[in-house]
């Protein structure tokens, strides 16, 4: 049976324990252990797996006999953002961090955006909610064409327009000029596309149609070692944008957890070739993290453990499952921005060890170093993290 390698990126399910917390202003911060403690979570498929033996999560007991080989993560890199993270699991490190706006874009930057796109100027432009902000500002975006542009703590550069004054595809064509003038000091790390319809102040809502515009990744990923070896790398959810559209060979977008996992699964069962399917479940961070809901979180968290069983059930001989994250978001956490922290691991496979203490691994990158070795695809540049993988075999 040819070698696959399942990757699924919880994004923002930290679970704690950074050592260099503190300098980003996150000391404390575990988004498992903060949900477990303060609403409780109820997830026996991941607890048989081991998920409570990497850290102590309060209504998630270890397990006798895990399942799966466990362990964490520590990020590296300057940053605590989704592209950061993402790079780092695929093995680049990134050593200086990106631009951040705490106090909106210079005027020079705005002007420049007016005038490369003709839009009649912007509403905004400061740090901002993104379900807020198009409640805030949508009767004048709709009254002026004013395109609402905005920021967050992460380094990005966000564009909010009605479908119904600037479609998607024109919405699009926006954000590729954004991308475009912004480099140098001001190379943000991502510009993202941020639809919405309804009518009224209080009425909007955004739509699945999002779109992430990201900057290629500065050297090979295994994205691109897996493509280059002849390897199939089918990207679900928003994998093809963090990683600029490199190293796939079939992207498949998704508008929620749940049509996330349907289609992770969909592509278990068919997939045929060696290679990588990759998975990012965006809900935890961008619905449940950012907003400060611990209990949405914890429901979404027990839907992901609802259907895990019937992606294990989908596995064959040859296939690795990693389950993983990119940084945290601890939703009981002062602010609304991600956390530093570190985060888990849970690896399995038919054929492979269960109950393995991979411990605490230096970087994400020993991801990358781990599914290249499964996959047989060699590093191919990717130098960074050191392969788990003898540990699992038998």
């Amino acid at each position: 049976m040819p070698q696959r390698a399942i990757v699924i990126v919880l994004d923002s399910v930290g679970c704690g324990g950074a050592p260099d917390a503190a300098r980003f202003g996150d000391e404390g911060a575990n988004t498992l252990g903060h949900i477990s403690e303060r609403v409780g979570l109820t997830v026996p498929n991941l607890a048989t797996l081991g998920l409570g033996n990497i850290v102590p999560l309060a209504t998630v007991p270890p397990a006798g006999a895990p399942r799966a080989c466990f362990g964490r993560a520590r990020e590296v890199s300057a940053g605590k953002d989704t592209t950061t993270g993402h790079w780092e699991i695929a093995g680049i490190i990134k050593t200086t961090d990106w631009p951040y706006y705490p106090h909106g874009f210079p005027q020079e930057l705005l002007d420049r955006f007016v005038h490369d796109t003709g839009v009649p100027g912007v509403l905004c432009n400061r740090p901002h909610s993104g379900t807020v902000v198009i409640n805030e500002y949508g009767d004048e975006h709709v009254r002026t064409r004013r395109p609402i542009v905005y920021t967050s703590a992460d380094s990005v550069f966000q564009i909010a327009c009605h479908e119904e004054v600037y479609p998607p595809g024109e919405l699009y064509r926006l954000c590729r000029a954004a991308r475009a003038m912004l480099t140098g000091e001001h190379e943000v790390a991502r510009v993202i596309a941020r639809p919405f319809i309804g009518t009224g102040n209080g009425n909007y809502r955004r739509t699945a149609n999002r779109h992430d515009f990201s900057i290629p990744a500065p050297g090979p990923t295994m994205l691109d070692a897996i493509r280059e070896s002849g390897g199939e790398v089918v990207a679900i959810g928003k994998i093809g944008d963090i990683y600029e559209h490199r190293g796939t060979t079939q992207e498949i977008h998704t508008e929620s957890n749940a049509d996330g996992m349907e289609k992770t699964l969909a592509a278990v069962k068919g997939a045929q070739r060696r290679g990588l399917i990759m998975t990012n479940l965006v809900d935890f961070d961008a619905v449940y993290g950012h907003r400060r809901d611990p209990r949405g979180y914890r429901d979404a968290l027990q839907e992901f453990d609802a259907w895990l069983p019937s992606l294990i059930a989908a596995l064959r001989e040859g296939d690795l499952v990693i389950l993983t994250a990119d940084h945290g978001n601890d939703p009981t956490h002062p602010g609304s921005d991600h956390t530093r922290e570190q985060v888990p691991i849970l690896a399995l496979g038919p054929g492979l060890r269960a109950g393995v203490d991979l411990g605490t691994r230096e970087t994400f990158a020993d991801l990358a170093q781990t599914v290249l070795e499964h996959v047989g695809a060699g590093r191919d540049g990717v130098e960074s993290g050191r392969s788990f993988l003898a540990e699992m075999r038998s």
